[in-house]
């Protein structure tokens, strides 16, 4: 069991919170195809046969693609690697790009899984976060890829910006929850560096929202998805029963995952790797034979911490059998007695050995985290 990235890292436009790496236009575009679908071939025994049960296009904006290119990519992959029948293929797409013949396409070549990347319904949020797309055109498109056979829809939306109010926000949760989606991921703005808005943040042109008012509009979110039948499995995701996200689980499960393009990640266990950050040098070491790729050998300390920090924004949480098996007695007793402060204050419980996160202790998730790490 293990999973695929593929990073297409073009944009028409850099959105103003955005640090993944892309470029603006279509710049080198056809030679940056033929690099991905020769490194590709050059990973072919990575995952030594195993199944591959999640495939994943990220960005950037893959919607800027042609199906061309697409389906180029998806035969790359499936001719490399051992790619299971029902495998999750999953496509994010700007509501722009996805024009009435484009998400047929999309579902003849066999994506079958569509994220679309909406972040709000109101035209004014769309405008300040350098969106392209318009509200209408974000409806238009669910509507339209619902009707043309997707019954695997995912949206995002962004929450705790500048001048969303806790009314605008409900607005949008109802606006999602009415259309025919079956999973929602809705993430807290971060302002990170090298943005437009942490330019902003320091020339005093946008302030951060008040944490009192992100954990409400946190609340609401949990309320309102849970009374439509949505389940957080994940502190920013939410799923209808059978739509949790594979592909995303898996790096919440430590399942091994290649990726491909620069800026990528792969994980096969005992090593992270990452591909430069680079168009121009990607494609010009791909064409030499060589994959250009740090990595890192993960200690045990490594390996413990990533496990606690993924499994606990989890419903599974943390396995204590697991921590045990795996992380010997030293870090089992570490964690036993960094956690039970949490458990006396109701902020993790104990759930069949498992701990996990309570409403009250999904507020303050990050704190808690930090303090069950081993440094």
């Amino acid at each position: 069991m293990a999973g695929i990235y593929i990073h297409i890292p073009f944009c028409k436009q850099k959105c103003y919170y955005c640090d993944f790496y892309s470029l603006p236009g279509y710049k080198h575009k056809s030679k940056y195809i033929d690099a991905l679908c020769k490194e590709i071939d050059m990973r072919k025994g990575f995952f030594n046969e195993q199944s591959v049960d999640t495939i994943y296009f990220g960005g950037g904006t893959p919607s800027m693609l042609y199906i061309e290119d697409i389906n180029r990519i998806l035969t790359t992959v499936k001719r490399t690697f051992n790619v299971s029948d029902n495998a999750e293929i999953t496509f994010e797409a700007n509501p722009e790009d996805m024009g009435y013949d484009f998400i047929p396409e999309l579902l003849n070549i066999g994506v079958n899984r569509l994220s679309i990347g909406i972040q709000s319904f109101f035209d004014d949020d769309l405008l300040f976060m350098n969106r392209k797309h318009s509200s209408d055109d974000a409806v238009r498109c669910v509507e339209r890829a619902a009707s043309a056979g997707f019954n695997n829809i995912s949206i995002d939306l962004i929450y705790g910006i500048q001048g969303l109010d806790i009314g605008k926000w409900e607005q949008n949760i109802n606006r999602a929850l009415s259309l025919p989606v079956q999973h929602i991921s809705a993430y807290h703005l971060t302002i990170e560096p090298r943005t437009v808005f942490s330019h902003y943040l320091k020339r005093g042109i946008i302030n951060v929202t008040e944490e009192e008012d992100s954990l409400e509009q946190f609340s609401l979110l949990i309320e309102k998805t849970e009374e439509a039948g949505f389940r957080q499995y994940e502190t920013s995701n939410f799923a209808k029963e059978g739509f949790i996200s594979r592909h995303n689980s898996s790096y919440w499960k430590q399942i091994p995952y290649l990726g491909f393009g620069p800026s990528a990640h792969s994980y096969s266990g005992s090593e992270r790797m990452w591909n430069v950050r680079s168009v121009d040098e990607y494609i010009e070491s791909v064409n030499k034979g060589t994959i250009p790729y740090t990595g890192e050998n993960i200690t045990p300390d490594m390996a413990y911490n990533e496990y606690v920090i993924t499994s606990l924004r989890t419903m599974w949480g943390i396995d204590m059998n697991y921590i045990k098996q795996n992380f010997g007695d030293n870090r089992y007793t570490f964690l036993v007695n960094e956690s039970s402060k949490f458990i006396d204050s109701r902020q993790l419980a104990i759930d069949n050995n498992k701990l996990v996160l309570t409403k009250k202790g999904q507020f303050i998730a990050d704190n808690i985290m930090s303090d069950l790490m081993i440094i």
